[in-house]
């Protein structure tokens, strides 16, 4: 115990920026298992969205929406999200399926929806990155 004193003593900036790291580890593991979503695969999205009637939403900015996007999907912005939440109020209780180009933008989006209050809201895993990978199909429309 006296070595470890000695060395803070003699460390003071190393062992900080330990405590400074540690504490950015604990808080992302934290918000990640607090506001988690639940993570679908492509096959797992077309289920939601065929069988359930799932709302879709692309969190991409309108450019990258534009490029292409899923059949159906809303296009809102993760920057506008949460100014356009009375817009998707009525969507509460129905299934919420979020994407972004890779899967963490919409998992962002995610927590947002859900502590405003939908109750199954899910993040397509790998995002349109994954939807294509799949060779599923995108629209322009």
């Amino acid at each position: 115990m006296e070595q470890i004193i000695e060395f803070a003593g003699n460390h003071p900036f190393l062992v900080g920026a330990f405590i400074v790291v540690l504490l950015l580890v604990i808080k992302a593991e934290y918000e990640h298992q607090t506001g988690k979503a639940n993570q679908v695969d492509p096959t797992a999205a077309i289920r939601l969205m065929n069988k359930d009637d799932a709302v879709v939403i692309d969190v991409r900015e309108s450019a990258d929406f534009d490029k292409g996007h899923i059949k159906h999907a809303k296009n809102i912005p993760i920057t506008s999200l949460k100014s356009q939440l009375e817009k998707l109020a009525k969507h509460k209780d129905k299934p919420v399926l979020a994407y972004c180009r890779s899967g963490n933008v919409s998992g962002k989006a995610c927590r947002i929806l859900k502590n405003s209050g939908f109750s199954d809201v899910h993040n397509l895993a790998g995002g349109i990155l994954g939807w294509q990978d799949a060779n599923l199909p995108l629209t322009k429309k």
